[in-house]
């Protein structure tokens, strides 16, 4: 689990830095990046309460983790078609509502696989991880962009949460 949800934090973390350059360049400016990360955040916020709740009723909640995953996926596929400023802002509420929609599944999932007497470090684990996807995942996607083009940063992005989402449905659950 935290194998696959590292490479849906790089995918993410890929863009982050760059991101503001790629809303300039389909006519945008800094206050639309920075609309976009904010709606981004408020669709997520408001939604991750309600995918919490639901997926505590849902009894193989890694499911749940592929349906988020595969909606990242999806809005981050959907950047190689964006001709406006306006179609940004759908694909933040497209991928915010992937990510409220898998995070709290993740959290109880992961949470039901920790060692006892030993969560404060494996939490700690997934901090740190998150904090090293995000370095590597920026230097990364900025050579990618820089090499090879904005095109393939979000093809690359798409790729890894796609697989993600296979290998969480492959995995074998106990479905008690």
């Amino acid at each position: 689990m935290l194998v696959t949800n590292s490479l849906v934090l790089l995918a993410g973390a890929m863009l982050g830095p760059i991101y503001a350059i790629y809303v300039e360049r389909i006519g945008g400016d800094l206050l639309d990046a920075s609309f976009a990360g904010g709606i981004f955040a408020l669709v997520a916020g408001l939604t991750v309460l309600i995918s919490g709740n639901l997926s505590d009723r849902i009894r193989e909640k890694e499911l749940v983790v592929v349906a988020g995953y595969l909606t990242i996926g999806l809005g981050f596929l959907m950047y190689l078609w964006v001709e406006s400023v306006l179609m940004v802002f759908l694909i933040q509420v497209i991928i915010g509502l992937g990510e409220a929609i898998y995070s709290p599944a993740f959290d109880a999932v992961y949470s039901e696989h920790l060692d006892k007497g030993k969560s404060g470090l494996q939490w700690g684990w997934w901090e740190a991880v998150n904090y090293f996807t995000y370095a590597v995942g920026a230097v990364i996607g900025g050579l990618i962009v820089v090499n090879l083009g904005f095109e393939w940063v979000f093809i690359f992005m798409a790729g890894l949460s796609f697989g993600s989402a296979l290998y969480i449905y492959l995995l074998p659950r106990k479905v008690l």
